[in-house]
């Protein structure tokens, strides 16, 4: 299992289970995710770029590693959040009932879903998908984000990390929109966790916040490029 750790952020080339199962139980102030789910089948043809493997998105697939859901992983996030803290997990239409029956069986409460408005477009069937699911939850008693007049539409524009113009992941969040989730549900010198980090953006955020960061990614591509930016801070 490969380790990166700078100062306070500690990144792991391993899978979110293994992870998680060398945590202690209530040692994470807050879980911020973007894991990887299912998408709506297609060709190559939308307006990612060309970024969809042919053989993986008419599956209905972007990433190798993305048969793991969250059933399989959100007891276990339950277990190392401490009491009274927050939880959000991203995901789109395709998924969206599946994740709130899984969090509705599981000791997580659900407080509501956000919105995030991006300004790229999916092509599709029925309209284009422009923005995102944000699911937040709680573990314990209801607790107030530390700006309570955030809008639950979270408007920001879509950045993606390209090195030598080439865009490095399909799916990256904004490090401003993350900022937003770890700014309300955290403070400075907390633990965030994100067990599914792709290039790195929670734990930039997390960092650039003055939060601690643990996470891993189990490609091992994503990896070295979380290694590259966390080195650039």
């Amino acid at each position: 299992m490969k380790l990166i750790r700078k100062s306070t952020c500690t990144v792991y080339n391993t899978d979110a289970l293994s992870l998680f199962r060398t945590m202690d139980s209530g040692s994470v102030d807050l879980i911020c995710t973007d894991p990887p789910y299912r998408i709506t089948s297609r060709g190559s043809t939308g307006t990612m770029g060309g970024m969809f493997k042919d053989e993986l998105s008419r599956k209905g697939k972007i990433f190798k590693f993305n048969d793991i859901h969250i059933r399989d992983w959100i007891s276990e996030a339950y277990r190392v959040l401490k009491d009274d803290a927050h939880f959000y997990v991203m995901t789109n239409n395709t998924n969206l009932l599946s994740f709130l029956d899984c969090i509705r069986v599981s000791s997580f409460d659900f407080v509501k879903c956000l919105i995030w408005e991006k300004t790229n477009k999916i092509a599709g069937r029925f309209y284009m998908d422009c923005f995102e699911y944000i699911i937040m939850c709680r573990k314990g008693k209801q607790r107030c984000i530390n700006e309570p007049s955030t809008p639950s539409l979270l408007k920001v524009p879509l950045k993606k990390y390209k090195v030598n113009g080439v865009i490095q992941h399909p799916t990256e969040k904004p490090i401003e929109l993350m900022e937003i989730l770890i700014r309300n549900s955290s403070n400075k010198g907390d633990l965030v966790c994100d067990p599914f980090v792709g290039i790195g953006t929670t734990a930039l955020a997390s960092k650039k916040l003055g939060r601690n960061f643990i996470g891993c990614d189990i490609d091992m591509d994503y990896y070295k490029i979380v290694e590259k930016r966390l080195r650039e801070l």
